[in-house]
């Protein structure tokens, strides 16, 4: 009997087969790509599959037809709990940098690993030495379950403790790693948007609940003994967890691998060595030469690049900025942005930055980035991080943004513009979305797009 097809047993089928064909699939391309990213997805999505498989071979009999089948049941690691904190991390790490190796990381999966080896240890001297060896017949469960397996049983709640202990503390960890995440994103890409990976943090308080209600479940059966139709409802929601890592991961592993990301401390690390090194040379360049006209032009930035995120960010200067603009109709000349804190000797590199915004505008790029800028200034881009930082007041995310705001603003009061929509107001002046418009004009000036007052056409 192969599978017998029952209500319970057909439902959770659908879970099940594309859990295992999506992994199959993600383990053949990280064969071929060399991804990382592809073989720890497919092991995060093989975890609630062997789960869910469990119970929907035990609804599909099994458990019951005592035989080799049953045999399987209580010898192939269908509970690996001990392996996902540890794969979470190792999957965020190489989502968010390209530089990822296995050699330094496997240490992390050594719970799990070992757990696993704990399987193969009982399957083997069950199954051969008792078995096949000693030629002696199985003594549990209709001669189908050997004395280890059922000593193996003995763990599993400690096995539970100690897995939600792991994916608790890796959790823990990944929300610290993932704030200084978004840090670096907002230093080095205009547009972070899809980067952010928002969606692993929803599947990581799912795979939380899950495995709260399995310790849950595995404690209260140790003293009520449940039936295994009270257990179906749980493992029919770890299958909803494998949908959501199939649709969640491959869209972050498609951003990835079309994105440089480097974050990490050994390239943090690295950054600031090469930038010290550009910062000391920097204080040998002279100041760019050019005529008064176009330095003019570099200094003229936007409105808000003159003051520290925090304060244009205020509801107070924002709302004095909206008037500002909806009492003109061209938006107002801004002052040069403060370089008070900027060192002497990359006073020469800020000059560079602003002649390059104002001329070339490459701003108007969606997906321009840190390393794209300073390679069009020759230079390090720990060094121009440092610029915009200290020399604008603001990070790279918000440097380029309010040249787009600034620009978004320019087109909203131009007649010439006035039968655009905001789309295309949002995609005339950088921006790549109309959710990222909204949000940082918002942002930056305290009102929507929408609510600018715009001629008519």
């Amino acid at each position: 009997m192969l599978f017998a097809f029952g209500p319970r047993s057909s439902l959770l089928l659908p879970f099940v087969v594309p859990g295992a064909v999506a992994t199959l699939w993600l383990l053949a391309r990280a064969w071929r790509r060399s991804s990382p990213a592809d073989a720890l997805l497919a092991l995060l999505i093989l975890v609630p599959t062997l789960s869910v498989s469990q119970w929907m071979l035990g609804y599909a009999g099994w458990f019951d037809s005592h035989d080799g089948h049953s045999t399987v049941m209580f010898y192939v690691p269908w509970r690996a709990n001990m392996v996902l904190g540890g794969a979470y991390y190792l999957y965020f790490r190489s989502l968010t940098n390209q530089d990822f190796r296995w050699r330094p990381a496997l240490k992390h999966l050594l719970p799990g690993l070992l757990e696993w080896g704990a399987f193969g240890a009982v399957a083997l001297y069950d199954l051969v030495w008792y078995r096949r060896i000693l030629g002696r017949p199985l003594p549990d469960f209709f001669a189908t379950k050997g004395a280890g397996a059922t000593a193996f049983d003995e763990t599993a709640l400690p096995a539970a403790l100690l897995g939600s202990a792991l994916l608790l503390g890796y959790g823990l960890r990944l929300v610290a790693d993932y704030r200084r995440y978004a840090r670096y994103l907002n230093d080095n890409f205009s547009d972070p948007e899809r980067l952010r990976f928002a969606g692993l943090r929803q599947l990581l308080a799912l795979q939380a609940l899950v495995l709260v209600l399995s310790l849950m479940f595995t404690a209260l059966n140790q003293v009520y003994d449940f039936s295994y139709d009270a257990a179906w409802y749980f493992f029919a929601l770890r299958g909803v967890l494998i949908y959501g890592l199939i649709v969640v991961g491959i869209q972050a592993n498609y951003a990835a691998a079309t994105s440089s990301l480097r974050f990490g401390s050994s390239d943090r690390t690295a950054d600031e060595t090469a930038g010290a090194t550009a910062a000391a040379s920097a204080a040998t360049t002279p100041t760019p030469a050019a005529a008064p006209g176009a330095v003019a032009a570099a200094e003229t930035v936007p409105l808000v690049a003159a003051v520290p995120e925090t304060a244009v960010a205020s509801e107070a200067s924002a709302a004095g900025v909206a008037v500002a603009a909806e009492a003109s109709p061209e938006p107002p000349v801004a002052s040069p942005p403060t370089a008070a804190e900027l060192a002497p000797e990359l006073h020469p590199w800020r000059e560079k930055l602003l002649r390059l915004m104002a001329d070339e505008q490459p701003w108007l790029e969606p997906e321009l980035t840190l390393t794209e800028l300073a390679h069009r200034l020759r230079t390090h881009p720990a060094l121009l991080s440092k610029v915009i930082n200290a020399g604008c007041g603001q990070n790279f995310n918000d440097f380029v943004n309010t040249y787009r705001v600034q620009e978004a603003r320019r087109k909203l009061a131009d007649g010439r513009f006035a039968h655009y929509s905001l789309v295309g107001v949002a995609l005339e002046s950088g921006f790549n979305s109309k959710s990222t418009f909204n949000r940082v004009f918002k942002k930056l000036l305290g009102q929507a797009p929408s609510e600018v007052m715009r001629p008519k056409a």
